[in-house]
């Protein structure tokens, strides 16, 4: 029997990269290799017990990503720009992100074996917007796009994966309804209006895995340099916050307020925040778009298996009220 092709998954004891674990698992035609600064913690000797191989990379450090690459068919590359914010501000952890995604993806491109590298970004807002938004957790991303691009080799390997507003948003304080004990309801502050347009995967946690399956199984449709929207609903803000109220039983004000107020209220998390909303309420559709592409549905894909909607995931969070 011949042996089965390789997907080496970074990030494999997170959110993202532990749904696409979880669902070429469950798949079966891969050999599944998580990718781990840590492969000695709980999360990823766990996954080791359900047989997958664990190896060690750091992605500050290129050589040791060229090594956890060798052999693989197919990368699943994410980078996570909200650690070294909280540590540094938005400018240093957008430098780092942007370190660690080229690091990522030149690792990939001197992977021989390599057939496809599907890598999680997001889209360009300051192309978009002509440079009137700026939003961190989205620029650094798109210079590494600008780096793949620019690399026709690895271009022709690529799918970009655009994964929208994660339903686990809800628990940060910067979407979780605050209780205002004068009134006994639940408040939600935000710098733009109750009908801004929200696209959500729902559970990130479920919900990738099989958007990622869907991408590999169908290069025909996901390549060359193609981008995929992981979006299984699309609500708005308001209708977010009647969600969560309904789930819980509890009466809900929107409230909203200028980003320089938001920003005060949530210091440097309002501002990165407050001007994607502010983006995409003025945005709208054209949020999600690329000049000259076709945005890739899950749909065209065939994306298969059960997506767990927002509203499951909040039923499925303890809000402790």
């Amino acid at each position: 029997m011949a042996p089965r092709p390789i997907i080496a998954i970074v990030g494999a004891t997170g959110g993202q990269g532990g749904s696409v674990v979880n669902t070429f698992l469950e798949d079966g035609s891969y050999q599944v290799r998580g990718i781990t600064r840590n492969p000695d913690s709980g999360n990823a000797q766990a996954l080791a017990a359900r047989g997958v191989e664990i190896v060690a990379a750091d992605l500050n450090n290129q050589e040791s990503l060229v090594e956890a690459f060798k052999g693989a068919s197919i990368i699943f590359a994410v980078t996570d720009f909200f650690e070294p914010f909280m540590k540094s501000g938005p400018t240093i952890a957008a430098q780092i992100e942007k370190t660690q995604g080229i690091n990522l993806a030149t690792a990939a491109s001197l992977t021989p074996t390599l057939k496809h590298y599907i890598w999680s970004t997001l889209p360009n807002v300051r192309e978009i917007t002509n440079n009137k938004y700026s939003v961190p957790h989205f620029n650094g991303k798109n210079e590494i796009d600008d780096f793949i691009l620019n690399n026709a080799g690895l271009k022709e390997k690529t799918t970009f994966l655009w994964v929208t507003w994660f339903a686990s948003n809800f628990t940060s304080p910067l979407f979780k309804p605050t209780l205002l004990e004068t009134s006994g309801k639940y408040v939600l502050i935000q710098p733009s209006g109750p009908e801004t347009p929200v696209l959500s995967i729902g559970d990130q946690k479920k919900n990738v895995g099989p958007y990622v399956l869907a991408i590999a199984s169908k290069p025909e449709v996901s390549l060359p340099g193609k981008f995929v929207l992981a979006a299984i609903e699309e609500t708005t803000t308001g209708g977010l916050l009647k969600l969560w109220g309904e789930v819980n039983g509890k009466d809900t004000v929107f409230i909203q307020t200028d980003l320089e107020t938001y920003d005060a209220l949530f210091p440097a998390w309002g501002l990165e925040m407050g001007d994607m909303m502010d983006f995409w309420s003025e945005f709208k559709d054209k949020s999600w778009t690329r000049e000259g592409a076709d945005i890739i549905t899950g749909n065209e894909l065939g994306v298969k298996g059960e997506m767990v909607s927002v509203e499951a995931a909040v039923k499925a969070i303890d809000w402790n009220l």
